[in-house]
């Protein structure tokens, strides 16, 4: 029996974080915690990007962005939605969870949905850093080990000629499977 699974290293990954201005107070523990997390595991300060977005709902267009430029391994998407007085909570939390996995299937890029979505602004300011830990730290670590987890699965499922990525690979074997 085989079993992958990933580490939490950091050296040489290139890391794209997207982080909602709206509810900007969370937002920024969010970030900090993320930040932390991928520097302790040997990320380089010069390897990470903050693209900083209106919203929640917006993040999955910069994910989309960043991820067809080639440019980052995994991408880490913050926010905070908290529910309020109206349906637009339901709307803005699942288009944006829709969108991100959306993303990250089509691209074969790791992308975290590091988007809280809570009752209050008591529940959000507890999941980012205060009671509840830091739900940015631990959508890193979440990225650092997917990472890790599809390089693995690259290596040991995939050959790949030099200048190929996954999508261009998985292209040519489903050509000489139609033959």
């Amino acid at each position: 029996m085989r079993i992958i699974s990933g580490q939490l290293q950091g050296e040489w990954t290139h890391v794209g974080i997207i982080v909602a201005r709206f509810n900007e107070t969370i937002t920024k523990n969010l970030l900090e915690g993320a930040l932390d997390c991928l520097l302790r595991h040997g990320v380089e300060e010069e390897h990470i990007t903050t693209v900083w977005v209106p919203g929640a709902f917006e993040i999955p267009l910069a994910a989309k962005t960043l991820a067809i430029s080639n440019q980052f391994d995994v991408i880490i998407c913050l926010g905070a939605i908290i529910r309020g007085q109206t349906p637009h909570f339901e709307y803005v939390a699942a288009q944006t969870a829709a969108g991100v996995s959306a993303v990250s299937l089509e691209s074969y890029t790791p992308i975290i949905f590091g988007v809280l979505t809570t009752d209050t602004i008591e529940q959000a300011m507890e999941r980012s850093g205060c009671k509840s830990g830091n739900k940015g730290f631990e959508a890193a670590m979440a990225a650092l080990e997917m990472n890790d987890v599809i390089t693995k699965i690259g290596d040991e499922f995939y050959e790949f000629e030099e200048g190929t990525d996954l999508e261009a690979n998985q292209e040519t074997e489903e050509d000489d499977s139609n033959q």
